[in-house]
């Protein structure tokens, strides 16, 4: 899934420097992913290894409430995922990516939309557009618990400038 589409019209990210989606099992090559240099695994599973790509893996289990960013291992999770994006090793076009691409991953997206400030009701549209069952109230749940991008993710120096990468 492109996350431009809800987004069209409102410049916040570099058109196509960020997707999401599922598994990637099935891929033959990468650029059937729209060249993406990085990719990023939240599910439990390993990834093929494709030439010329980063592969990083956070796995987090299906078990785990991850919609609940106010719990101290969601919140963990998903400082090192904003810390690795941060970082000079994660370079775009960016896959990121669970086993549906709606729960984890909707997470992740919705936290790093939410740091580029952009408003709750286009990140929870964004969200809607997903593949399977999604409900507003629980990407709603995870964009309260996380509240203040800033106060959130306290631990990462240089937080309002670290996703130039993303930005138009």
């Amino acid at each position: 899934m492109h996350l431009q589409t809800p987004l069209m019209g409102k410049r916040y990210l570099i058109e196509e420097s960020l997707f999401r989606g599922g598994k990637v099992n099935h891929i033959a090559g990468i650029s059937e992913i729209g060249g993406t240099r990085t990719i990023i695994n939240l599910r439990k599973g390993p990834d093929p290894e494709f030439a010329n790509v980063w592969n990083q893996h956070f796995p987090k289990s299906n078990n785990c409430e991850k919609y609940n960013t106010a719990d101290k291992e969601v919140a963990r999770w998903l400082t090192k995922i904003i810390q690795f994006i941060r970082s000079d090793e994660c370079i775009p076009p960016i896959l990121l990516h669970c086993t549906s691409g709606k729960d984890r991953t909707g997470v992740v997206v919705a936290a790093i939309l939410k740091i580029l400030n952009v408003p709750d009701d286009l990140i929870i549209e964004e969200y809607l557009l997903s593949d399977g069952e999604v409900k507003r109230e629980w990407i709603q749940q995870s964009l309260d618990g996380i509240g203040d991008p800033s106060v959130y993710f306290r631990r990462i120096k240089n937080m309002p400038a670290i996703f130039t990468k993303f930005q138009v």
